[in-house]
């Protein structure tokens, strides 16, 4: 096993014993490591507290930057999706992961398995709700804007 990714896991199995949840991710560049984080759901009461995205706010707080092109994620478990689109976002380019959705799935972590439902049958029910007529389009802004 790669030792990033052995690292990935032993923080996992670090986080479980002291009561957190079994996800740790190490985040590397040129084969050095940046940054390191495991969920913290159970310390900071922040849902958003997931390993993969601690390492990245750490690296761009650290770096003074939002591209981490280049960048290699390591984590314990098969990022979801929060935690894969700020990936995209940070320009992340390779990801490890040692246990997949299903083992999560099998391990008690259930909104795993509601995730892979149509959005229809999950339990959170989403609505769409469009723009008033007349409204201004954020989206049409932000394209016009990134045009430029």
């Amino acid at each position: 096993m790669d030792r990033f990714m052995k690292r990935a896991v032993d923080l996992a199995v670090n986080n479980v014993r002291e009561g957190g949840q079994p996800f740790g991710a190490v985040l590397v560049k040129n084969n050095q490591v940046v940054a390191e984080g495991v969920n913290e759901l159970h310390k900071t009461y922040d849902v958003s507290g997931h390993a993969e995205l601690l390492s990245i706010r750490r690296a761009q707080e650290e770096l003074k930057t939002h591209d981490l092109s280049g960048f290699t994620m390591y984590a314990s478990g098969e990022p979801c999706p929060m935690c894969l689109t700020a990936m995209y976002f940070a320009g992340i380019e390779d990801v490890y992961y040692a246990a997949s959705v299903d083992q999560a799935v099998q391990a008690g972590l259930g909104v795993y398995d509601d995730l892979q439902k149509q959005q229809e049958e999950r339990l959170l029910m989403m609505k769409h709700v469009p723009l008033e007529e007349g409204q201004e389009d954020p989206m049409k802004l932000w394209k016009e804007k990134t045009a430029e």
